[in-house]
């Protein structure tokens, strides 16, 4: 039994040393009025060694996913991707218009000043999997955006210990 146990913990080290670094910046939740049933989250997003986000949850939400806004001829379409790829050492901006994280089926309305909790996941190359835990403010515009509803990058709560291999 000490055995296995050892041997469980030596493979957990080494798992947690495998874990992607995924730098998140600038992340929030746009505001919502009552009856609103979804919203976007944004936020930039560098993975060291290249990495691709699988999957997003969030208690506020019955839906998270990974969507993409493009213009198709005349018409703005929005679909969920599978996942979305991130060079390494390249910053993926997740904004308005562009990829994003869309919070579907709300269980509650987001006003502005409030906290989301947010995971993210990630596979690297070799398919090892992580996870990102964040707290993202509820603003009306993107951190550092001109106008007093915006909100201070210092607000957004971000443990990078938190990155956990699955």
């Amino acid at each position: 039994m000490k055995l296995k146990l050892l041997t469980a913990s030596l493979l957990l080290a080494c798992s947690a040393v495998q874990a992607q670094t995924i730098d998140v910046k600038d992340a929030w939740v746009r505001a919502t009025v009552p009856g609103q049933q979804g919203t976007g989250a944004f936020m930039s997003l560098t993975a060291k060694d290249g990495a691709r986000l699988v999957g997003v949850s969030t208690p506020v939400a019955g839906v998270a996913e990974v969507h993409e806004m493009k213009m198709e001829g005349d018409v703005m379409k929005m679909r969920a991707v599978p996942s979305l790829d991130l060079p390494a050492g390249q910053t993926v901006q997740l904004k308005p218009g562009g990829y994003h994280v869309m919070l579907m089926d709300l269980k509650k309305t987001l006003p502005k000043g409030n906290i989301v909790p947010l995971t993210l996941r990630f596979k690297d190359a070799r398919g090892a999997e992580s996870k990102v835990e964040l707290n993202v403010p509820v603003s009306i515009v993107a951190p550092g955006a001109a106008g007093p509803s915006a909100m201070p990058h210092d607000k957004m709560h971000h443990n990078p210990d938190s990155q956990q291999k699955h």
